[in-house]
């Protein structure tokens, strides 16, 4: 059975797995190197001390929890007039795909970022090899707020991104 629960720092190796599957194989991510342990680690201390959301859906596989995929809502800029307003990001393991776990992590991190004391959420989407979780924000609510043509270059393409938008109800605290 599938659950959704907050990230712990031993979940980091498998969420470094999963991203990085998709740095060497897609366009979802325009990384284009792998990223390391570090970074995944100063990422999870960052969101905790500002009091994001950081999620992981896990499946049990006898004594022990297997990672399946991660969600987490970052600021969408740093500097103070941006701090109700930030960007989510959801991966799944590619095994993972099709269980509905997409739909869960998401609904799961808009409650978190409302609880959070965020505003909007902003989702960055390349559309050709996104086109799924571009539905899948629609169906939540998102609705589209633009498009940058050709802002990124990965595997020897130019690349757009959408952006696409969900203003939150009103949350349980306002750390302004």
């Amino acid at each position: 059975m599938s659950r959704i629960r907050p990230v712990q720092v031993t979940d980091l190796p498998a969420i470094r797995d999963i991203y990085n599957h998709f740095v060497r194989t897609s366009t979802v991510t325009f990384d284009e190197k792998e990223t390391e342990p570090e970074s995944w680690l100063h990422k999870y201390e960052l969101l905790a001390e500002s009091g994001l959301p950081f999620l992981a859906a896990v499946d049990d596989d006898g004594d022990r929890e297997v990672l399946l995929g991660f969600a987490y809502a970052q600021h969408w800029r740093a500097k103070s007039a941006y701090r109700f307003s930030a960007e989510d990001t959801i991966y799944l393991a590619p095994h993972a795909a099709g269980r509905g776990l997409g739909k869960a992590l998401l609904q799961a991190l808009l409650d978190a970022s409302v609880a959070a004391g965020l505003r909007e959420i902003i989702a960055v989407i390349e559309p050709t090899a996104a086109e799924a979780s571009i539905a899948l924000h629609r169906r939540y609510g998102f609705e589209d707020a633009g498009r940058l043509r050709n802002v990124g270059v990965k595997f020897g393409r130019s690349l757009d991104v959408v952006f696409l938008q969900k203003s939150l109800p009103a949350g349980v605290s306002d750390r302004g």
